[in-house]
């Protein structure tokens, strides 16, 4: 479909020409190079989602911009992979700077939501209605030093996780370290692991949605230098005691899915996994580790720095972007009130973790 200069493609569509176009682009973007934001991810995400698109915006014959979504009904357009995808936004040269109501006319889109939107995405942000932290650590000067930091910033949390790492090898077996495991049965354990985590916290399971699993299992297949797919695992003897499935370029290890066997829990497994993980990624020059928003104790613990994301819609004028807004906002502000109150947050977190427990019974 053309539309002026903008052509909207299914991702299988995009030539050899195009795809190196959009990697040209965001090599010479100021953002990390965050996997999400690669073609490869698209494409994964098409295979699996029908209504996957890619608009295609021109500078006469050349290919200047990308931007991937998925449209709903009623022109309701969200973030390719909204809901799992860490990253997000267009991929654009630095001089193109195209009306974001014309992009959504041309996409048929009467708007795009976004929860993960990138920091450097100028043409979206002012569309924000919140802003989220992502945690990171960077690993740039190597392990040793960040290493180091941890020793100077939280002594206390560094010698007991490694405690908890010689213990775990004296009593269970010899502790080994997979940066990155073939074996589809260690990804299948660490999928069972996860959602059993999200029912016991009362969370919804992901991977009870077919299309997530899909996703999961293709991109573990996924070999490109900027979107490799990543299982890492860590082993207590024979048996795998923690586990994480990300994705990472050339500089940045997306994390996205950790778990580990609660039977093991006194060990701290998912914590000693990071550290290796940080370990393993500065040896292969990755410089940083996104552990994606949303608080958490172990992110404290290890983070060396924050990155802002941002959660919105932007819209055009017209009942499909009313619709948007009755069918998030009044949700989004529930959950944004709940955030904002520590108290009130608690005693949710307490209820789901009950209304799972109920259901488990």
């Amino acid at each position: 479909m053309n539309s002026g200069r903008v052509r909207v493609l299914r991702p299988e569509e995009l030539g050899a020409g195009e795809r190196e176009h959009w990697r040209e682009l965001r090599a010479k973007s100021a953002a990390p190079r965050n996997p999400f934001m690669e073609p490869e991810f698209t494409d994964v995400v098409g295979r699996v989602r029908p209504r996957a698109r890619v608009a295609v915006v021109y500078d006469g014959r050349e290919a200047a911009g990308f931007l991937p979504y998925e449209r709903g009904p009623l022109g309701q357009g969200r973030a390719i992979g909204l809901g799992v995808s860490d990253c997000q936004g267009a991929v654009l040269r630095q001089d193109l700077v195209p009306h974001p109501r014309e992009l959504l006319r041309a996409c048929s889109l009467s708007s795009l939501a976004f929860d993960n939107l990138e920091a450097e995405q100028h043409l979206f942000v002012p569309y924000a209605v919140e802003e989220h932290t992502t945690f990171v650590i960077d690993v740039g000067d190597g392990y040793e030093a960040y290493e180091r930091s941890l020793r100077e910033r939280s002594p206390k949390f560094l010698k007991t996780t490694l405690a908890k790492e010689r213990r775990l090898g004296r009593q269970v077996g010899d502790v080994r370290f997979v940066f990155d495991e073939r074996d589809p049965a260690a990804l299948r354990t660490l999928m069972e692991w996860k959602s059993a985590q999200y029912r016991r916290t009362g969370r919804r399971d992901r991977f009870a949605q077919e299309w997530i699993s899909r996703l999961v299992a293709r991109l573990a297949e996924t070999r490109a230098p900027e979107c490799t797919g990543t299982l890492s695992v860590l082993y207590a003897g024979s048996r795998p005691v923690a586990a994480h499935f990300g994705l990472r370029s050339g500089t940045v290890l997306a994390c996205w899915f950790p778990a580990y066997d609660t039977e093991f829990g006194k060990y701290s497994p998912g914590l000693v996994l990071h550290l290796r993980m940080a370990e393993a990624a500065a040896a292969e020059g990755i410089g940083l580790l996104d552990m994606g928003r949303g608080p958490a104790e172990y992110k404290d613990s290890l983070k060396t720095g924050e990155l802002p994301v941002y959660e919105g819609a932007a819209t055009r004028p017209g009942a499909g972007a009313a619709l948007h807004w009755l069918g998030r906002e009044p949700a989004r502000r529930a959950h944004g009130f709940v955030r904002e109150r520590p108290r009130l947050a608690s005693l949710a977190a307490r209820t789901l973790r009950g209304a799972a427990r109920l259901r488990r019974s």
